[in-house]
């Protein structure tokens, strides 16, 4: 088992629930800490393992929690859980990000299995998740004219165009351009273009 799946944050508003959760991790030989909501997790700020979040809980659809996770820095790899999963919400956290889905209550003889199975890919999102989380965290260094100059040169447009679009001069785009690149650690205007792609924005081309 990988020493990156050893702890499990369980995130349940159901304390018999949780409970539960903890006793099937215990018994397979790993360290679980319980949330009663995502908001005493992200209190916690754990930087290792995975979180354990029941779909629903403050009402939040999956992919709802895994945004507002990602907005709060909190890159863990995520499974949902559910009393009874519909296919449909199933296929809905899987495409939002999360790693697994288990039904409640947990099934003890199967769950080191489970587990098991999906510990490599845990640590290649993990690391995905990082750099999202660490993507955005830079982006959100930039100011508005900045972030404009890095949206129209992900779009290929050179500074002259840019500057027309902007209503700006090619030289104080040149500035915004440099000022950018600088708060991203980007050599190259690729780099920053990589970073905004990472970041993967909502409403961002």
């Amino acid at each position: 088992m990988g020493q990156t799946l050893a702890n499990v944050h369980i995130v349940d508003d159901d304390a018999k629930s949780r409970a539960e959760q903890a006793r099937a991790f215990f018994a397979i030989g790993w360290h679980a800490e319980v949330y009663a909501d995502l908001d005493e997790l992200f209190r916690f700020g754990p930087d290792r393992g995975v979180v354990l979040w029941r779909e629903g809980s403050q009402g939040l659809t999956a992919a709802e929690a895994l945004d507002l996770a990602t907005e709060r820095g909190m890159w863990l790899p995520v499974i949902l859980t559910a009393p009874e999963p519909r296919v449909r919400a199933v296929v809905a956290a899987i495409k939002a990000g999360a790693l697994e889905y288990l039904a409640l209550p947990l099934d003890g003889s199967r769950l080191a299995e489970r587990l098991s199975r999906v510990s490599i890919e845990a640590a290649e999102q993990a690391e995905a998740r990082r750099r999202l989380v660490a993507a955005r965290e830079l982006l959100g260094t930039l100011s508005a004219r900045e972030r404009e100059v890095l949206d129209w040169l992900a779009r290929g447009r050179t500074n002259k165009t840019i500057a027309r679009e902007l209503q700006i001069s090619p030289r104080t785009v040149e500035i915004h351009r440099a000022n950018m690149m600088g708060k991203l650690g980007a050599r190259h205007p690729a780099d920053a273009v990589r970073l905004k792609l990472e970041a993967r924005l909502r409403g961002q081309g």
